[in-house]
């Protein structure tokens, strides 16, 4: 687990299939603006644990590394963040990921665990790179971005297939301080 004063983050374990399940409910709509095509059964209990079992999998395999975002008063999940694409050799790198209950944007809380798992990368996965990609219109989770550390590198034209649709995503990035 990884901890500031207001949050912190931790791997997904099949206890937390239910508020996963919840979370992606409660916030369909919004988080579908910002991800791939999603099939009915995603909205499932199973499927979320199946899911959580294969980021344990992936996890040990060094490829993916997927965290709840928690909010230290109560436990409560609010959003997610993830490590995915992890390339090893000379790369050292990852894509960086999350989504955070539309209840609780502009708190802080997205920019608090961005932090955390750049730490995580770059202390205990000892990556060199993290890169994110955010569609130009979405400009709260650039700043996010920016404040944690990252700068703008360059737009991705159609880029990534976002509910359907090609879209650009302005391409921002971190180096590890030590390399």
């Amino acid at each position: 687990m990884l901890k500031n004063e207001t949050i912190h983050i931790r791997p997904f374990t099949v206890e937390d299939a239910e508020a996963r399940l919840q979370l992606q409910l409660n916030n369909r709509e919004f988080f579908e603006q910002f991800s791939m095509i999603r099939t009915p059964d995603f909205y499932t209990l199973e499927t979320q644990r199946t899911m959580i079992q294969e980021y344990e999998q992936k996890s040990k395999e060094d490829t993916e590394y997927q965290f709840g975002i928690f909010l230290n008063e109560n436990n409560r999940l609010l959003g997610t963040i993830s490590l995915f694409q992890v390339m090893r050799s000379s790369l050292q790198n990852a894509v960086l990921g999350y989504f955070l209950d539309k209840a609780h944007n502009g708190k802080g809380y997205t920019t608090q665990a961005v932090k955390l798992i750049i730490k995580y990368a770059f202390e205990e996965l000892k990556l060199h790179r993290i890169e994110a990609g955010v569609m130009p219109h979405n400009i709260g989770s650039i700043r996010v971005l920016e404040k944690a550390g990252f700068h703008k590198e360059g737009l991705a034209r159609k880029n990534v297939k976002i509910n359907g649709k090609w879209e650009d995503h302005e391409v921002l990035a971190i180096l590890n301080p030590d390399d």
